[in-house]
Protein backbone atom coordinates (compact mmCIF):
# COMPACT_ATOMS: atom_id res chain seq x y z
CA UNK A 1 0.00 0.00 0.00
CA UNK A 2 2.88 2.64 0.89
CA UNK A 3 4.41 1.99 -2.53
CA UNK A 4 1.46 1.96 -4.21
CA UNK A 5 0.56 5.92 -2.45
CA UNK A 6 4.01 6.90 -3.08
CA UNK A 7 3.68 6.13 -6.93
CA UNK A 8 0.36 7.87 -7.06
CA UNK A 9 1.78 10.89 -5.04
CA UNK A 10 4.92 11.06 -7.54
CA UNK A 11 2.43 10.65 -10.40
CA UNK A 12 0.04 13.51 -9.06
CA UNK A 13 3.08 15.76 -8.32
CA UNK A 14 4.31 14.83 -11.82
CA UNK A 15 0.95 15.86 -13.53
CA UNK A 16 0.73 19.01 -11.28
CA UNK A 17 4.07 20.46 -12.25
CA UNK A 18 2.86 19.65 -16.86
CA UNK A 19 -0.33 21.63 -15.86
CA UNK A 20 1.89 24.80 -13.70
CA UNK A 21 4.29 24.68 -17.05
CA UNK A 22 1.52 24.50 -19.42
CA UNK A 23 -0.58 27.09 -17.50
CA UNK A 24 2.34 29.59 -17.40
CA UNK A 25 3.33 28.99 -21.31
CA UNK A 26 -0.29 29.71 -22.14
CA UNK A 27 0.00 33.06 -19.88
CA UNK A 28 2.98 34.65 -21.81
CA UNK A 29 1.26 33.61 -25.07
CA UNK A 30 -2.25 35.51 -24.35
CA UNK A 31 0.32 38.52 -22.70
CA UNK A 32 2.38 38.49 -25.56
CA UNK A 33 -0.59 38.77 -28.74
CA UNK A 34 -2.19 41.41 -26.11
CA UNK A 35 1.23 43.14 -26.22
CA UNK A 36 1.57 42.81 -29.91
CA UNK A 37 -1.82 43.96 -30.92
CA UNK A 38 -1.74 47.28 -29.31
CA UNK A 39 1.69 47.49 -30.94
CA UNK A 40 -0.05 46.91 -34.24
CA UNK A 41 -2.69 48.93 -34.12
CA UNK A 42 -1.04 52.43 -32.90
CA UNK A 43 1.71 52.01 -35.68
CA UNK A 44 -1.16 51.19 -38.41
CA UNK A 45 -3.06 54.52 -36.84
CA UNK A 46 0.18 56.82 -36.92
CA UNK A 47 1.66 55.90 -40.41
CA UNK A 48 1.38 57.96 -43.18
CA UNK A 49 -0.54 56.71 -46.29
CA UNK A 50 3.08 55.78 -47.90
CA UNK A 51 4.72 54.28 -44.73
CA UNK A 52 4.65 50.69 -44.44
CA UNK A 53 7.44 50.23 -41.81
CA UNK A 54 8.69 51.37 -38.76
CA UNK A 55 12.31 52.97 -38.42
CA UNK A 56 13.58 49.82 -36.37
CA UNK A 57 16.71 48.77 -37.89
CA UNK A 58 14.85 45.57 -39.19
CA UNK A 59 12.08 43.40 -38.76
CA UNK A 60 11.74 39.87 -37.89
CA UNK A 61 12.17 38.99 -42.09
CA UNK A 62 15.36 40.72 -41.75
CA UNK A 63 13.85 43.68 -43.83
CA UNK A 64 15.81 46.96 -43.40
CA UNK A 65 13.31 49.50 -41.70
CA UNK A 66 12.12 52.82 -43.80
CA UNK A 67 11.33 56.24 -42.36
CA UNK A 68 9.41 58.59 -44.54
CA UNK A 69 9.70 62.37 -44.11
CA UNK A 70 7.37 64.62 -46.56
CA UNK A 71 9.29 66.25 -49.55
CA UNK A 72 6.67 69.59 -49.57
CA UNK A 73 7.78 70.02 -45.85
CA UNK A 74 5.46 73.41 -44.38
CA UNK A 75 7.22 75.85 -42.09
CA UNK A 76 7.00 75.33 -38.28
CA UNK A 77 4.18 77.70 -37.15
CA UNK A 78 5.56 80.46 -35.47
CA UNK A 79 4.75 80.72 -32.12
CA UNK A 80 6.28 83.28 -29.17
CA UNK A 81 5.05 81.61 -25.94
CA UNK A 82 6.82 81.52 -21.90
CA UNK A 83 7.41 78.17 -20.46
CA UNK A 84 5.57 76.78 -17.14
CA UNK A 85 8.94 78.04 -15.91
CA UNK A 86 9.12 81.57 -17.16
CA UNK A 87 11.30 80.72 -19.46
CA UNK A 88 10.89 82.60 -23.04
CA UNK A 89 10.64 80.11 -25.85
CA UNK A 90 10.72 80.99 -29.27
CA UNK A 91 10.22 79.27 -32.77
CA UNK A 92 13.19 80.97 -34.38
CA UNK A 93 15.41 80.53 -31.72
CA UNK A 94 14.71 76.35 -32.31
CA UNK A 95 16.06 76.45 -35.32
CA UNK A 96 19.35 74.53 -36.23
CA UNK A 97 18.01 71.94 -34.07
CA UNK A 98 15.67 68.78 -34.17
CA UNK A 99 12.43 69.64 -32.49
CA UNK A 100 9.63 67.42 -31.46
CA UNK A 101 6.37 69.57 -30.60
CA UNK A 102 4.53 67.39 -28.71
CA UNK A 103 0.88 67.53 -27.90
CA UNK A 104 -0.29 65.65 -24.79
CA UNK A 105 -2.18 65.85 -21.47
CA UNK A 106 -1.69 64.66 -17.83
CA UNK A 107 -4.87 62.83 -18.08
CA UNK A 108 -3.67 60.96 -20.82
CA UNK A 109 -2.61 57.08 -20.48
CA UNK A 110 -0.66 57.05 -23.85
CA UNK A 111 0.94 60.25 -22.81
CA UNK A 112 2.04 59.27 -20.23
CA UNK A 113 3.88 55.67 -21.15
CA UNK A 114 5.49 58.35 -23.96
CA UNK A 115 6.87 60.66 -21.68
CA UNK A 116 9.73 59.07 -19.91
CA UNK A 117 11.15 58.07 -23.42
CA UNK A 118 10.79 61.30 -24.56
CA UNK A 119 13.20 62.23 -21.64
CA UNK A 120 15.42 59.60 -22.57
CA UNK A 121 15.46 61.41 -26.00
CA UNK A 122 16.22 64.64 -24.78
CA UNK A 123 18.85 63.51 -22.71
CA UNK A 124 20.59 61.59 -25.46
CA UNK A 125 20.83 64.72 -28.06
CA UNK A 126 21.12 67.42 -25.79
CA UNK A 127 22.34 70.28 -27.86
CA UNK A 128 21.07 68.62 -30.63
CA UNK A 129 17.32 67.88 -30.04
CA UNK A 130 14.44 70.18 -28.33
CA UNK A 131 11.78 68.48 -27.54
CA UNK A 132 8.46 71.40 -26.66
CA UNK A 133 5.35 69.99 -24.79
CA UNK A 134 2.65 71.40 -25.53
CA UNK A 135 -0.09 70.80 -22.54
CA UNK A 136 -3.83 70.51 -23.70
CA UNK A 137 -5.11 70.27 -20.05
CA UNK A 138 -8.40 72.40 -18.76
CA UNK A 139 -6.45 72.85 -15.42
CA UNK A 140 -3.95 75.18 -14.54
CA UNK A 141 -0.43 75.63 -15.30
CA UNK A 142 0.18 75.05 -11.32
CA UNK A 143 -1.18 71.71 -11.95
CA UNK A 144 0.66 71.14 -15.12
CA UNK A 145 3.71 71.82 -13.44
CA UNK A 146 3.15 69.70 -10.26
CA UNK A 147 2.78 66.91 -12.19
CA UNK A 148 5.67 67.82 -14.28
CA UNK A 149 8.02 68.20 -11.67
CA UNK A 150 7.03 64.97 -9.84
CA UNK A 151 8.24 63.39 -13.11
CA UNK A 152 10.98 65.34 -13.40
CA UNK A 153 10.15 66.41 -17.23
CA UNK A 154 13.51 67.56 -18.53
CA UNK A 155 12.52 69.85 -21.40
CA UNK A 156 9.98 73.09 -21.46
CA UNK A 157 6.24 72.75 -21.06
CA UNK A 158 3.84 75.16 -22.47
CA UNK A 159 -0.12 75.49 -22.12
CA UNK A 160 -1.49 75.10 -25.10
CA UNK A 161 -5.14 76.55 -26.59
CA UNK A 162 -7.45 75.66 -29.39
CA UNK A 163 -5.44 78.58 -31.72
CA UNK A 164 -2.55 77.16 -31.27
CA UNK A 165 -3.73 73.29 -31.72
CA UNK A 166 -5.22 75.29 -34.87
CA UNK A 167 -2.12 76.30 -35.82
CA UNK A 168 -0.30 72.77 -36.42
CA UNK A 169 -3.58 71.84 -38.43
CA UNK A 170 -5.97 70.50 -35.45
CA UNK A 171 -5.06 68.16 -32.79
CA UNK A 172 -7.46 64.79 -33.20
CA UNK A 173 -5.84 63.14 -30.65
CA UNK A 174 -3.46 62.78 -27.92
CA UNK A 175 -0.46 62.58 -27.98
CA UNK A 176 0.66 64.10 -31.33
CA UNK A 177 3.92 64.82 -32.32
CA UNK A 178 4.87 67.11 -34.96
CA UNK A 179 9.08 66.35 -35.98
CA UNK A 180 11.19 69.34 -37.22
CA UNK A 181 14.24 69.29 -39.10
CA UNK A 182 17.22 71.94 -38.22
CA UNK A 183 15.86 74.08 -40.99
CA UNK A 184 12.45 74.82 -39.39
CA UNK A 185 10.21 72.45 -41.40
CA UNK A 186 8.19 70.00 -40.51
CA UNK A 187 8.78 67.04 -41.79
CA UNK A 188 6.49 64.40 -40.16
CA UNK A 189 3.83 63.76 -37.62
CA UNK A 190 3.21 61.10 -35.45
CA UNK A 191 -0.44 60.31 -34.22
CA UNK A 192 -0.60 58.18 -30.83
CA UNK A 193 2.05 56.41 -29.09
CA UNK A 194 5.24 55.05 -31.12
CA UNK A 195 8.56 53.47 -29.88
CA UNK A 196 11.59 55.44 -28.91
CA UNK A 197 13.27 54.03 -31.54
CA UNK A 198 10.76 55.66 -33.89
CA UNK A 199 11.66 58.70 -33.09
CA UNK A 200 15.47 58.40 -32.32
CA UNK A 201 16.03 57.14 -35.83
CA UNK A 202 14.11 59.98 -37.47
CA UNK A 203 16.19 62.22 -35.15
CA UNK A 204 19.30 60.48 -36.43
CA UNK A 205 18.49 61.30 -40.18
CA UNK A 206 17.98 64.76 -39.40
CA UNK A 207 20.98 65.31 -37.60
CA UNK A 208 22.78 63.67 -40.30
CA UNK A 209 24.03 60.55 -38.46
CA UNK A 210 24.31 57.21 -39.48
CA UNK A 211 21.22 55.14 -39.37
CA UNK A 212 20.21 51.31 -40.54
CA UNK A 213 17.56 52.59 -41.74
CA UNK A 214 16.13 53.57 -45.77
CA UNK A 215 14.67 57.51 -45.84
CA UNK A 216 11.92 57.56 -48.46
CA UNK A 217 9.34 61.15 -48.93
CA UNK A 218 6.09 61.39 -49.53
CA UNK A 219 3.97 64.41 -50.60
CA UNK A 220 1.85 65.52 -47.49
CA UNK A 221 -1.60 65.67 -48.73
CA UNK A 222 -3.03 66.10 -45.03
CA UNK A 223 -1.12 63.88 -43.55
CA UNK A 224 0.84 66.19 -41.46
CA UNK A 225 -1.21 69.66 -42.26
CA UNK A 226 -4.49 69.67 -43.31
CA UNK A 227 -4.59 72.56 -45.49
CA UNK A 228 -2.62 70.30 -48.03
CA UNK A 229 -5.74 67.66 -48.04
CA UNK A 230 -6.10 70.21 -51.53
CA UNK A 231 -3.54 68.70 -53.00
CA UNK A 232 -4.09 64.67 -52.66
CA UNK A 233 -5.25 62.84 -56.16
CA UNK A 234 -7.35 60.11 -53.95
CA UNK A 235 -9.31 60.19 -50.49
CA UNK A 236 -9.62 57.00 -48.35
CA UNK A 237 -12.38 54.71 -48.96
CA UNK A 238 -13.20 56.25 -52.22
CA UNK A 239 -13.34 55.22 -55.33
CA UNK A 240 -12.89 57.41 -58.10
CA UNK A 241 -12.47 54.96 -60.68
CA UNK A 242 -14.66 55.55 -64.16
CA UNK A 243 -14.29 59.28 -63.86
CA UNK A 244 -12.58 61.55 -66.62
CA UNK A 245 -9.72 63.29 -65.38
CA UNK A 246 -12.13 66.25 -65.76
CA UNK A 247 -14.27 64.76 -63.68
CA UNK A 248 -11.90 63.50 -61.12
CA UNK A 249 -10.68 67.32 -60.81
CA UNK A 250 -14.33 68.22 -59.94
CA UNK A 251 -14.71 65.79 -57.13
CA UNK A 252 -11.98 66.57 -55.62
CA UNK A 253 -12.39 70.51 -55.67
CA UNK A 254 -15.94 69.73 -54.04
CA UNK A 255 -15.05 67.22 -51.54
CA UNK A 256 -12.20 69.86 -50.36
CA UNK A 257 -14.68 72.88 -50.25
CA UNK A 258 -18.13 71.04 -49.17
CA UNK A 259 -18.04 70.63 -45.00
CA UNK A 260 -18.71 67.51 -43.15
CA UNK A 261 -21.59 67.20 -41.57
CA UNK A 262 -20.49 64.73 -38.55
CA UNK A 263 -19.58 67.86 -36.79
CA UNK A 264 -15.86 68.13 -37.26
CA UNK A 265 -15.91 71.30 -38.65
CA UNK A 266 -13.71 70.12 -41.30
CA UNK A 267 -14.40 69.13 -44.92
CA UNK A 268 -15.29 66.23 -46.63
CA UNK A 269 -11.44 65.19 -47.70
CA UNK A 270 -10.45 66.86 -44.17
CA UNK A 271 -12.60 64.46 -42.19
CA UNK A 272 -11.61 61.68 -44.45
CA UNK A 273 -8.32 62.22 -44.25
CA UNK A 274 -8.46 62.51 -40.21
CA UNK A 275 -10.67 59.88 -39.68
CA UNK A 276 -11.26 56.96 -42.10
CA UNK A 277 -13.81 55.41 -40.08
CA UNK A 278 -16.61 58.14 -40.57
CA UNK A 279 -19.29 57.33 -41.94
CA UNK A 280 -20.88 60.71 -42.71
CA UNK A 281 -18.17 61.91 -45.03
CA UNK A 282 -17.84 58.65 -46.29
CA UNK A 283 -21.00 58.67 -47.65
CA UNK A 284 -20.88 62.41 -48.27
CA UNK A 285 -17.74 61.98 -50.68
CA UNK A 286 -19.79 59.02 -52.28
CA UNK A 287 -22.70 61.14 -53.01
CA UNK A 288 -20.32 63.97 -54.74
CA UNK A 289 -18.96 61.34 -56.68
CA UNK A 290 -22.13 60.03 -57.90
CA UNK A 291 -22.84 63.38 -58.83
CA UNK A 292 -20.17 64.07 -60.75
CA UNK A 293 -19.88 60.46 -62.88
CA UNK A 294 -23.86 61.59 -63.63
CA UNK A 295 -22.75 64.57 -65.05
CA UNK A 296 -24.88 66.19 -62.82
CA UNK A 297 -22.34 68.23 -61.72
CA UNK A 298 -20.62 70.02 -64.51
CA UNK A 299 -16.68 69.08 -65.37
CA UNK A 300 -13.94 71.58 -65.70
CA UNK A 301 -12.24 71.44 -68.81
CA UNK A 302 -12.31 68.95 -71.78
CA UNK A 303 -13.37 65.47 -70.92
CA UNK A 304 -10.98 62.71 -71.32
CA UNK A 305 -10.59 58.67 -70.75
CA UNK A 306 -11.53 57.37 -67.75
CA UNK A 307 -8.56 56.63 -65.21
CA UNK A 308 -8.13 53.89 -63.44
CA UNK A 309 -7.41 53.60 -59.75
CA UNK A 310 -6.48 51.09 -57.58
CA UNK A 311 -9.01 52.37 -54.60
CA UNK A 312 -11.94 49.64 -53.28
CA UNK A 313 -15.65 50.19 -54.14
Amino acid sequence: MKRSALIISIVSCALAAIAITLAGVHGLNVSAAKAGGTARVVAANAQPASASKTSQDADDSGDVQVIHFASNAQPMPPFLVDDLKGQFISSAQLRGKVVIVNFWATWCPPCQEEIPELMELQKEFQGKLQIVGVSMDDGTAEQVEQFAGKIGMNYPIVMGSDGLGDEYGGIPALPTSFVVDPEGRVVQKHVGLYPKDVYETEIRALLGMPVQAKIETFQDTGQIFLKNADLATSIPGVSLKGLTTAQKKVALKLMNTEHCTCGCNLTVAQCRITDPDCATSLKLAQQIVKEVRAGSVPSEGPSTEPIAENVPN
